[in-house]
């Protein structure tokens, strides 16, 4: 998510796993009776999408404005509040108490997801009885935040450059970026092919002034990545626009052994489809 309010739906998708997962994480460490939260859709405004231990819907879709109760108050100041008598709190403003009150809640916490210095969303843990919730509580709700903004920054980054790679160029550029990519594809499919090692050796060198990678054959980018010479093959052609078929044709493989391939290279470049572990290889200087 790029932005606070122009999520997809495979953004949307991801948020609901990311914080269903953290909630969990939350009243597992803690032992707290309910946890809730959601990133914000638009500008200090969300909606409380996930609920963890919850015995009605009451909270539910609750859309939470910055400096409205208690998760309004941490998105304002961009920091954990918390109250140990939710409905007699007096430092808070008491929009939400319906809801609140209908679910059971009194000691609650609100921790915000800042990414950037931005507040991306609100985890919440709460109590049905009005009891102090310690540090060690308070500590544990912060960790599941900051899971939640590392996954974020990882995400940002991804579309980020998904979207450079879908930017134009002037069309010369253009020709002779996609002109280096085949001839890079088409050397490394030749290389395994050649029986002369010193020849091999200059075909993989060529690949390297391509890409500029550390040495000749060197299959370890700019950011300490590392790709077996197999899966750098079968990325290569997928750079290029090859389906697996017209991969395992040009690299004589199989198609099922190039699927294999391109799915260990993507969990090894922290990605998950082609077109992101394309983008992900030409940043750490795998692929040209």
């Amino acid at each position: 998510m790029t932005s606070a309010n122009s999520a997809t739906p495979g953004a949307e998708a991801s948020d609901a796993v990311e914080i269903r997962a953290a909630l969990l994480r939350l009243r597992r460490a803690t032992g707290l009776q309910m946890a809730f939260g959601g990133l914000l859709q638009e500008p200090l405004r969300m909606r409380i999408a996930e609920l963890n231990g919850a015995v009605t819907g009451a909270l539910r879709g609750l859309a939470i404005r910055s400096g409205s109760g208690l998760g309004g108050k941490a998105i304002a100041l961009s920091r954990p509040c918390a109250v140990t008598d939710y409905r007699e709190a007096r430092h808070i403003s008491h929009e939400y108490d319906v809801p609140v009150a209908a679910e059971g809640l009194r000691s609650v916490l609100a921790v915000p997801v800042v990414v950037r210095r931005r507040v991306r969303g609100v985890l919440y843990g709460a109590l049905r009885q009005p009891l102090a919730l310690g540090d060690r509580t308070l500590d544990a709700a912060v960790a599941a935040a900051r899971d939640v903004e590392q996954n974020l920054v990882v995400r940002d980054e991804v579309e980020r450059l998904v979207a450079a790679e879908r930017a134009p160029e002037p069309e010369g550029r253009a020709r002779v970026r996609e002109e280096a990519r085949e001839i890079h594809a088409e050397l490394r499919a030749l290389a395994p092919r050649v029986a002369d090692a010193g020849l091999r050796e200059q075909l993989l060198s060529l690949c390297d002034r391509l890409t500029a990678t550390a040495g000749p054959g060197s299959a370890v980018g700019d950011a300490g990545i590392a790709l077996a010479p197999r899966e750098l093959d079968v990325l290569a052609c997928v750079a290029t626009g090859s389906t697996n078929a017209a991969a395992a044709e040009r690299l004589g493989l199989r198609p099922e052994t190039v699927k294999a391939y391109l799915r260990s290279a993507m969990r090894r470049l922290g990605t998950h489809n082609r077109r992101e572990a394309v983008v992900a290889a030409r940043r750490a200087g795998l692929l040209p």
